[in-house]
């Protein structure tokens, strides 16, 4: 009789093979999770001491009334070691009280430097010593997919941590002011009431965007206002206290141009904005000024073409403020261009 050891018997050789893929496959598995597990720890440990709690008195009703106060709470986090505080102008905005609290458990009054509400955007300040200041990254250089991490005061639990990727890029928001925000950071590392105005942060533990909303009840879609847009907007708030925007003095409406008229004069879109009235005193519409009137379909500004109300208000910048600038428009079947001269809004 032949006789086979364990070790030449090839029926079970597969199981010992298995058992070492298994053992090993589980070892790399673990060594994931430790890498991401410090990953998030480093940023957090790096960001956290910059993130402020913020919490505002605003007061409700009219003067004949009797007035209320009411208050509220978000985030923030320090970007400069004199004190300055990027927050979300929804936390802010309209308070007559805006108290600050450290990681170290110092508490400061702030002082509101400005905020902007179509790009949901303010600074804040503090005078204090010693503050831990975050460090601030750049736009261009985010990924889709990347590991992300928010801070923030959801609820008043104070510095709490999520985690989550990139979900997308260069989406775009309404603004309470009905503005568009454009290059948005979609993010699913989980948003709350509170966390507004908190960082989005990078494994290298730099500011890439504000976090900003949430939309509820759906799960896991959050945004950011990008850190790009943030640091433009602070600079303008530091320097001046407001963002000034260039304003032409019209209310108009989305609408479908016809399209023989389309064809007829190639236009880039098959629709444009119709003006539907000016502001009631004329001084305050330089589109009235330079001759056009309520039924003008506007399909051009600046010699760019225009479908809607979000594309003229991209265009509607400060450099245009006293600068005389093309609009053309159809009225009726006639292709007209005038020279506006935008004021500052």
């Amino acid at each position: 009789m032949e006789y086979r050891s364990i070790e030449d018997n090839s029926a079970f050789q597969p199981s010992f093979v298995t058992s070492e893929v298994a053992g090993s496959r589980d070892n790399y598995d673990n060594d994931l999770l430790d890498a991401y597990s410090r990953a998030v720890i480093d940023a957090a440990e790096r960001v956290s001491p910059s993130v402020v709690y913020i919490q505002v008195t605003t007061a409700r009703g009219s003067r004949r009334q009797s007035q209320q106060e009411a208050t509220g709470s978000g985030s923030g986090f320090v970007f400069t070691p004199d004190g300055f505080i990027l927050t979300n102008s929804h936390v802010v905005h309209g308070a007559t009280k805006i108290e600050v609290a450290l990681m170290d458990g110092r508490r400061f009054l702030a002082q509101l430097i400005g905020d902007d509400p179509d790009t949901d955007l303010a600074v804040i300040r503090i005078n204090a010593p010693n503050l831990a200041t975050a460090r601030l990254g750049e736009s261009h250089s985010i990924r889709v997919g990347q590991l992300v991490i928010a801070i923030g005061n959801p609820y008043g639990f104070q510095y709490s941590v999520t985690a989550g990727v990139v979900s997308a890029l260069g989406r775009s928001l309404r603004a309470q002011s009905g503005r568009l925000m454009d290059g948005v950071i979609q993010t699913d590392a989980a948003l709350n009431p509170g966390n507004s105005g908190g960082p989005l942060v990078n494994t290298r533990g730099e500011v890439i965007g504000v976090n900003t909303a949430t939309i509820l009840p759906a799960q896991g879609i959050c945004f950011a206002t990008s850190i790009d847009t943030a640091k433009f907007v602070a600079g303008r708030l530091i320097r001046d206290g407001r963002i000034s925007r260039s304003y032409i003095g019209v209310a108009g409406q989305n609408v479908p141009i016809p399209r023989r008229i389309v064809r007829f004069y190639q236009l880039a879109f098959e629709s444009g904005v119709l003006i539907v009235s000016f502001e009631n005193n004329t001084k305050l519409s330089p589109a009235k000024d330079a001759g056009l009137q309520a039924g003008d379909l506007i399909i051009d500004f600046n010699g760019e073409a225009i479908r809607g109300i979000d594309d003229l208000h991209k265009l509607l910048t400060d450099e245009l403020i006293g600068k005389k600038t093309p609009m053309t428009v159809i009225r009726g079947t006639e292709k007209l261009t005038f020279d506006v001269i935008p004021r500052e809004s």
